[in-house]
C-alpha cells in the first residue's frame, strides 16, 4: 500500500534515488540487498551506497522500514511514482518560467511527440474531473 499524504507529496529526490525508488515502486516492498541486485549489473554501486540512498529516502519521507527479518530491513515507498514525476516535472517547468510551450515544441522538433500523444493531452485537458491529475 502507497501512502500519499502532503507531507511526502514534495520529497524532492536526485537522480540516483529516483533509481532507487523505482525499483522499490517495481518490488513494492523490498531490502536493501533486494534493491542492489535489481540494479543494472554494468553500473551497480557497493551495496553501502544503496543503503545510504535508502536511508536518505527514509529521512526524507519517501520510504519507511516496514518490517525486519533477520538482519534485513524491509522498506516499501511512501510517495507515489506519480507524485514524484510530478514534483520533477513542475521544477524542470519552473525552469521554462512555468510554460509548457518550449518544451512541446522541442519534442514536436525532434519527432518526439506524436498526434496520439497530442491527442491523449487534448483527452486529459477535456476530461471531467481533471483535477484528479493536479
Amino acid at each position: 500500500m502507497v501512502l500519499r499524504t502532503k507531507s511526502n507529496r514534495g520529497v524532492r529526490l536526485t537522480r540516483f534515488e529516483l533509481e532507487v525508488m523505482e525499483q522499490l515502486w517495481k518490488l513494492g516492498r523490498a531490502s536493501v540487498r533486494e534493491l542492489l541486485e535489481t540494479l543494472p549489473a554494468k553500473k551497480q554501486p557497493a551495496y553501502t551506497t544503496v543503503q545510504t540512498i535508502v536511508r536518505r529516502l527514509e529521512e526524507k519521507g519517501a520510504v519507511s522500514q516496514v518490517r525486519k527479518i533477520g538482519n534485513a530491513h524491509i522498506y516499501e515507498p511512501l510517495v507515489s511514482r506519480q507524485a514524484a514525476y510530478r514534483r520533477l516535472v513542475t521544477e524542470f517547468l519552473d525552469l521554462f518560467g512555468g510554460s509548457a510551450r518550449p518544451i512541446m515544441a522541442h519534442l514536436a522538433e525532434a519527432g518526439q511527440l506524436s498526434l496520439e500523444d497530442v491527442q491523449e493531452l487534448e483527452r486529459l485537458i477535456a476530461a471531467p474531473g481533471r483535477e484528479e491529475f493536479e
